[in-house]
């Protein structure tokens, strides 16, 4: 199995060349060079596999430079009840006919984030223990994707983690959840900025090629491939917990600002399985869904960046969104980089031409939008319906839902977090305080911890700094 940029460098490159590496040099995105088909009778093969065989199952056909004996135990290790709580690793909560949760938020930082990133943390340690070399980590989070990269890093070995953040734009949970932590392998840099300043400073150092390779730079961010490749494995296993054969299709919806949750499962439709519609879900910041009904993607800046109960939905940037376009258009590299590297660049915004736009319904996306107040009647709506209490990123994704179902297919809502990261809407809402699972040690008193962070300019050049005179600690 070899890798490209979606920018047109057919340079063809191994997983674990790109395991450690983030942006391709030209600044494009990594994709295989074709999808590995899964055709009926492997369908069948793996209904009856546990979370962790069937993930080595799908990696292995996407990692070939890691021998299958070492790739089982990484998956073995990763994926168990003592990380997840249960035997099933991501149940189904039924809630109506035809509609349930898939739950993917039970390990360390109660986020979907660490269904990847707990894997990522692995294959880290295993290929720099491989190669006797040491990465630095710089990452962007808008609230999960850092505490779950941080908790998925935190003693690993040759391993440093610089994690940016917009100051004072995540929930006090997820601020606690990794500015808490003393580990002295984790940094954490609060960016005066929002969400896409982060990202975008991320991306900047990621193009700095020479500064890149002489500080060992890698991310953990959606744009690198291993992370959303982890991903795939859970639409694959949602459809075996909710179907009996294989002539059944399922659809999916995913609450998505940054587009890597929702790639994964166009990544899994490629791959041959049944799926129907793969539904995007935004709140306020509806960048994605403005795209998927006109055609035109229009970066926001920091002031039309809405402020929201979704926080982790704060995002006017999708940065895995060029992948999907880059299978949309063909796989045609050079217009690829025409709309992302010239077009948003300099006008901050691209539109498809008509041919184009048509072709995205033959990859069965459709979207819509959640506010706050459709948060809140659908929090409260689940918890009196089904005794269920879910997050506001979830709810947005319910919301949406409902709004797509269609008769004989069965949807699959992709649960977000758990609703004690976000206690102020929940109460707000439902009245109740959202309870703590007990399955996960060290919650209690989380939010009084001493707090080890950063605040730190919207500058590249003041993060690059930083990290100079920290990557020696």
């Amino acid at each position: 199995m070899k890798y490209i940029s979606t920018r047109g460098d057919k340079t063809e490159r191994r997983f674990c060349e790109i395991l450690l590496e983030g942006l391709a040099p030209d600044g494009g995105l990594y994709l295989p060079t074709a999808y590995p088909q899964i055709d009926d009778a492997t369908l069948n093969q793996w209904r009856g596999l546990s979370y962790a065989e069937l993930a080595y199952e799908i990696l292995s056909r996407y990692i070939d430079d890691i021998p299958a004996a070492d790739l089982k135990d990484i998956t073995a290790r990763t994926y168990n009840k003592q990380v997840y709580g249960f035997d099933e690793i991501t149940p189904l909560k039924p809630l109506e006919p035809g509609l349930a949760l898939e739950a993917l938020s039970n390990g360390p930082t109660l986020a979907f984030k660490d269904m990847a990133m707990q894997l990522l943390g692995n294959l880290f340690e295993y290929e720099l223990g491989r190669r006797g070399e040491q990465l630095n980590i710089l990452g962007a989070t808008s609230g999960d994707t850092g505490s779950a990269a941080e908790y998925a890093m935190r003693g690993k070995k040759g391993v440093r983690v610089f994690m940016l953040s917009p100051n004072g734009r995540m929930s006090p949970f997820q601020q606690a959840q990794m500015f808490s932590l003393q580990d002295p392998n984790i940094h954490n840099l609060a960016v005066e900025g929002v969400f896409d300043d982060c990202q975008d400073i991320v991306k900047a150092v990621s193009n700095d090629l020479d500064f890149k390779r002489k500080y060992k730079i890698g991310t953990v961010n959606s744009i690198n491939w291993a992370r959303l490749l982890a991903q795939v494995v859970y639409y694959f296993a949602g459809y075996f917990y909710a179907t009996k054969s294989n002539a059944e299709k399922i659809s999916f919806t995913v609450p998505s600002g940054n587009f890597g949750n929702v790639c994964a499962g166009h990544v899994a439709r490629m791959m041959g399985l049944p799926i129907d519609q793969l539904v995007v879900a935004t709140n306020e910041n509806n960048v994605l869904d403005e795209f998927f009904r006109t055609g035109s993607y229009r970066v926001r800046g920091s002031a039309e960046t809405y402020e929201t109960s979704s926080p982790s939905m704060d995002i006017s940037k999708a940065s895995n969104f060029e992948r999907f376009v880059f299978d949309l258009l063909g796989r045609d590299g050079a217009r690829v980089k025409a709309l992302f590297k010239d077009e948003i660049e300099q006008r901050g915004e691209f539109h498809l031409s008509a041919d184009e736009f048509a072709k995205v319904t033959q990859y069965g996306f459709v979207s819509g939008t959640s506010t706050h107040a459709n948060r809140l009647t659908t929090i409260k709506d689940t918890f009196e319906r089904f005794g269920i209490m879910i997050d506001t990123h979830t709810a947005d994704g319910l919301k949406v839902a409902r709004e797509h179902v269609k008769t004989g297919v069965s949807m699959l809502v992709l649960e977000t977090a758990l609703p004690a990261k976000f206690a102020d809407t929940i109460v707000e809402a439902t009245g109740r305080q959202p309870e703590r699972p007990s399955w996960i040690a060290g919650l209690d008193g989380l939010e009084a911890r001493p707090k080890r962070f950063t605040v730190m300019p919207k500058l590249t050049q003041a993060i690059k700094d930083y990290v100079v005179q920290h990557c020696a600690d």
